[in-house]
């Protein structure tokens, strides 16, 4: 009975002791390190990389909303080329019709360089309501010799009081007006008609600006500029 015990208390013992060493696992399911590393599939080929390069990986991995938006295209208010004598105008229109830009492409007449004549005037009134109420003022007056401008010019709706061939004589005219209480008149210089042109592109993307500015290389003598 004896020996019996002594040799279950044995057994005992060196199960313990191998529980203890990790040769028979843990009930928790975690084995030890060794075990685990030597259990690990293609244990080989782990490999350490520096950690710059895995932060490089992981920034490259990013989606890209998180990029910043593209950038909107620019667009061109105003943007004028010339100055074309007629001929090399109907080329330049030519070489651009492609591009399809309708009423954002018009063609105007440059002014002269001479003095043509003097206008006596009142500065355009912004409607025509209230050029209908500067001359119903004028009538007040007593002038009745005017002409409201009602062209599509930087004079419309301008009051005209007289075209004078001299300054002197648009001078006179002048301060008779003023006699009469016509307070606002002015004169202002008319310049002769001129045979250049040029052309207007408004609401332009920067791509049409470059394509017409690619069109502009066949004409070396023309400018471009900003307008209004």
């Amino acid at each position: 009975m004896l020996k019996l015990i002594f040799w279950l208390l044995l057994a005992v013992n060196g199960v313990l002791y191998a529980y203890g060493q990790g040769y028979l696992g843990h009930f928790s399911g975690n084995e030890r390190e060794p075990a685990r590393l030597k259990n690990q599939q293609n244990a080989d080929k782990l490999v350490l990389i520096p950690a710059a390069r895995a932060n490089a990986a992981v920034a490259a991995l990013k989606p890209a909303a998180d990029t910043p938006a593209e950038k909107k295209a620019e667009t061109v208010a105003c943007y004028e080329i010339g100055n074309f004598v007629l001929a090399d105008a109907r080329r330049f229109e030519a070489a651009v019709a492609p591009l399809d830009l309708g009423d954002r492409q018009a063609r105007r007449n440059l002014p002269g360089t001479e003095i043509s004549s003097y206008i006596v005037h009142i500065p355009p009134q912004g409607s025509k309501e209230a050029a209908d109420k500067k001359t119903a003022e004028l009538r007040a007056l007593g002038v009745t010799n005017y002409f409201v401008m009602s062209d599509n010019t930087a004079m419309r709706w301008a009051i005209s009081l007289g075209v004078f061939k001299t300054e002197a004589a648009a001078q006179s005219q002048l301060a008779t007006l003023q006699k009469q209480g016509v307070h606002s008149a002015r004169v202002t210089p008319r310049m002769s008609a001129s045979k250049l042109l040029a052309f207007q592109f408004r609401d332009i993307g920067s791509d049409v600006r470059a394509q017409l500015d690619e069109k502009l290389k066949a004409f070396p003598n023309q400018e471009s500029r900003s307008c209004k």
